[in-house]
């Protein structure tokens, strides 16, 4: 059975280091999907409603259910936008899902971001993008909050998961 990890969350929060540690942690075929692979430097395309990294990146998972024991997907995936497909491969039978949402305060978020080394936008851009408080709605939807360490959060995932 393919375990399907959903991580998401504000711009600047976290998720694609997560993301990219828990790949190399985990044992067996993992398919890690970035949306800002598919949607910025794959196809350029803006983050709008039905915008075409939509359908790829539901593609790209459906590849992953079949051929891999875990697919990590990871992205701000606002809801409104996003919301529709990531519920249809929720419901996706013979997989399981571990959804988590990183409910960080937007000053958190800027303060993440800027310690990054190779940023293209800066505060003003993420106060346009940011969504407090996005969740799916999941009974079983994790939150991950700005107190736990890049370590508390892969950890907290690897128990999940087992």
């Amino acid at each position: 059975m393919t375990k399907f990890i959903i991580i998401r969350g504000n711009s600047g929060s976290g998720k694609t280091v997560i993301a990219r540690n828990l790949r190399n942690v985990v044992e067996g075929r993992v398919l890690l999907v970035e949306q800002d692979m598919v949607r910025r430097h794959m196809l350029n395309v803006c983050d709008k409603p039905n915008n075409t990294a939509i359908q790829l990146i539901k593609t790209i998972i459906l590849y992953g259910f079949i051929h891999c024991d875990y697919v990590i997907l990871e992205g701000i995936l606002n809801k409104k936008k996003y919301g529709d497909m990531l519920n249809g491969l929720i419901e996706y039978e013979g997989v399981e899902t571990y959804a988590y949402y990183f409910d960080l305060p937007f000053k958190e978020t800027v303060r993440r971001h800027l310690m990054k080394k190779d940023t293209d936008f800066g505060e003003e851009k993420m106060a346009k993008w940011f969504v407090a408080n996005d969740f799916l709605g999941l009974e079983h939807e994790k939150t991950i909050t700005s107190e736990m360490s890049i370590e508390d959060m892969i950890l907290k995932i690897q128990n999940d998961i087992k």
